[in-house]
């Protein structure tokens, strides 16, 4: 009992919500490894931080002796997750979401142990029902409490279109907890909608109701919106070591801890003692130095990470970053991009847009520590840029995407 308690504390790390705790409690209790799933749609070709925040929690299942199912939504993905959307999303062709796929089987080792993972398709039961099948599931829900769904209703109430087939993404989604008669299913918080139909349809179909578990969206590097691949601020796994290492030394001092939370591996009481260093006058920066180190060592390697760090302070050794540089967010131009004269005058780095030019062509701007002399560089969105004008203007600059 000691150690089942232990091994929920563990689990309980970093989630947003457990239904039913008591539920999980109780199969922690059992004879027999818990059969744990979590869902990924191969909607884009490359897996970001975003995403390890299930991953991590798969391998943390992993280690308490649980088999884990990293579940490809080949299916779903024709149909496109509706969820927090307020148009109906594009559905993908059968062949992108195979090639995409083929890199998140490539990438998820990078913190899954292979020997404990199964990888599987949902496509595998889905294109074996006909219309009939898919018609039978359909009866088992309701118009009335689709409509109950926030995205749904909003859309509904707001005259926006909603297609009949984006009802079958949640069905379908259940059903895959049905086909695999799954013990514990994650997702974010976007998602507990689609995994509460799961525990009704696992009911409907004399299964024990999956344990939901719902673990927070990571935001993004704009420091406002989740990390997302069609807003432009997310970091990669697959990126370079030192395009990694520099993003993660771009986040606010304050989301900083919720990336040790979500991201590191790190037990609790040390990130509580790093919080009491900064409280006693630690600079924040250093301690974040840790949480970059860590992050791009578990996908490159320690020899890439310690070497991506001794570039970054290179980089900035000839220009003192100063202990309380300002920080702006600015939203970009409907096109994701903003022209550098904007960005200056608008963070107040210079007064106008005249002066903004003169710096740049005189040599007196600085990106992330280079120089910038083009007057027609355009900066993308959801990218944290720290800029110095001169010898003592300087500024940490959030871009973020207009919506």
């Amino acid at each position: 009992m000691a150690q089942n308690n232990e091994h929920l504390a563990q689990i309980k790390r970093g989630t947003d919500e457990i239904l039913l705790e008591s539920e999980l409690l109780n199969r922690l209790e059992g004879d027999r490894p818990l059969r744990v799933k979590a869902g990924f749609d191969p909607t884009a070709p490359d897996l970001h931080l975003g995403h390890t925040v299930l991953i991590n929690k798969m391998r943390q299942f992993q280690d308490l002796g649980h088999e884990v199912i990293f579940l490809i939504g080949d299916f779903t993905g024709m149909i496109g997750d509706p969820s927090a959307k307020n148009v109906t999303r594009p559905a993908l062709s059968e062949e992108a979401i195979i090639e995409n796929a083929r890199t998140y089987e490539a990438q998820i080792y990078k913190i899954l142990d292979a020997d404990k993972t199964r990888i599987m398709f949902n496509s595998e039961w889905m294109a074996k029902m006909n219309a009939a099948d898919l018609i039978k599931l359909a009866a088992h829900h309701t118009v009335a409490r689709m409509l109950e769904r926030d995205d749904f209703n909003k859309r509904y109430q707001g005259g926006q279109p909603i297609a009949i087939h984006e009802f079958l993404y949640p069905l379908v989604q259940g059903y895959d907890s049905v086909a695999l008669k799954a013990d514990v299913e994650l997702g974010g918080t976007d998602q507990k909608f689609n995994l509460l139909v799961g525990r009704q349809l696992q009911e409907v179909y004399k299964q024990a109701p999956q344990v939901v578990i719902t673990m927070p969206l990571l935001v993004g590097l704009d420091g406002v919106q989740k990390m997302s691949k069609s807003l432009g601020n997310t970091i990669g796994i697959d990126e370079p070591a030192a395009e990694m290492f520099g993003k993660l030394m771009s986040i606010s001092d304050e989301l900083m801890w919720k990336y040790f939370e979500l991201l590191s591996f790190s037990p609790l009481s040390q990130i509580e003692g790093f919080k009491q260093q900064v409280a006693e006058g630690a600079n924040p920066r250093d301690i974040k130095f840790k949480l970059a180190l860590e992050i791009v060592e578990r996908f490159h390697g320690a020899a890439s990470a310690k070497r991506a760090k001794d570039e970054f302070i290179d980089r900035f050794r000839h220009g003192q970053l100063p202990e309380d540089m300002p920080e702006k967010q600015l939203v970009t131009e409907a096109s994701g991009v903003i022209w550098i004269g904007h960005v200056l005058k608008r963070a107040d780095l210079t007064k106008s847009t005249s002066e903004a030019i003169q710096m740049l062509t005189s040599g007196a701007v600085r990106i992330d520590g280079e120089k910038v002399t083009n007057k027609d560089t355009q900066l993308d969105c959801g990218v944290t840029y720290v800029i110095q004008v001169g010898k003592r203007r300087f500024a940490r600059v959030q871009l973020i995407k207009q919506e």
